[in-house]
């Protein structure tokens, strides 16, 4: 009778398996829902910095008087603005796509052949993505800084002075593409984990 209870007891005991801290580990498909769930909160921060990135930009314009003569700001007029608002347009859309290619990854098994490719086609997406938004807030950076500070060594005057009501506008849809591009900076993060979290088949 006493053996028998050991036994009993030690087989309750076994399937509790707890970390070195003594909290219960996580399985491994416990991790990779949460790095997909991390993956999806990522993905949708994103499509709402650039979309907010786009509002901003496109709805911003000035017009001042100078010496007589009429100028209107407005970011047509940069080849470096009209970029940043192309590459935001361009990451809120896919990121939208991968979103939806993301929840088949849920709602569909697949064999594990297959889920490694279907993960490294997102890890490269990210990438692309990340490039090209970070492309454009470089772009975008390097005319704003010439338009608030200017360039003495190339006689290029600043012109924030005149229009600081769009420099300022033109700062925060920057500020939400840099937050765009942090988003997919982490998401290249996860998706590498979540790569790496599936084993290989020999």
């Amino acid at each position: 009778m006493a053996s028998e209870a050991c036994k009993e007891k030690t087989f309750s005991v076994l399937p509790q398996m707890t970390s070195p801290s003594g909290l219960p580990m996580s399985t491994p498909r416990q991790q990779r829902m949460s790095l997909l769930v991390a993956q999806a909160t990522l993905r949708i921060s994103a499509i709402v910095f650039t979309l907010i990135a786009i509002s901003v930009i496109v709805t911003n314009t000035q017009s001042v008087i100078v010496f007589g003569i009429k100028f209107e700001a407005h970011y047509t007029y940069s080849t470096a603005f009209k970029f940043l608002v192309g590459a935001n347009a361009v990451v809120c859309a896919f990121s939208a796509l991968s979103l939806i290619f993301l929840s088949l990854f849920l709602s569909r098994s697949v064999p594990q052949q297959q889920q490694l490719k279907n993960y490294f086609f997102l890890l490269l997406h990210d990438v692309v993505m990340m490039v090209l938004i970070i492309s454009g807030c470089a772009a975008a950076t390097a005319i704003g800084y010439v338009g608030r500070y200017g360039e003495k060594k190339m006689t290029w005057q600043p012109t924030c002075g005149y229009v600081s009501k769009y420099c300022n506008r033109m700062s925060i849809s920057l500020a939400f593409s840099y937050l765009a591009f942090f988003a997919y900076l982490l998401l290249t993060f996860t998706s590498a984990l979540t790569l790496m979290s599936h084993p290989t088949t020999q």
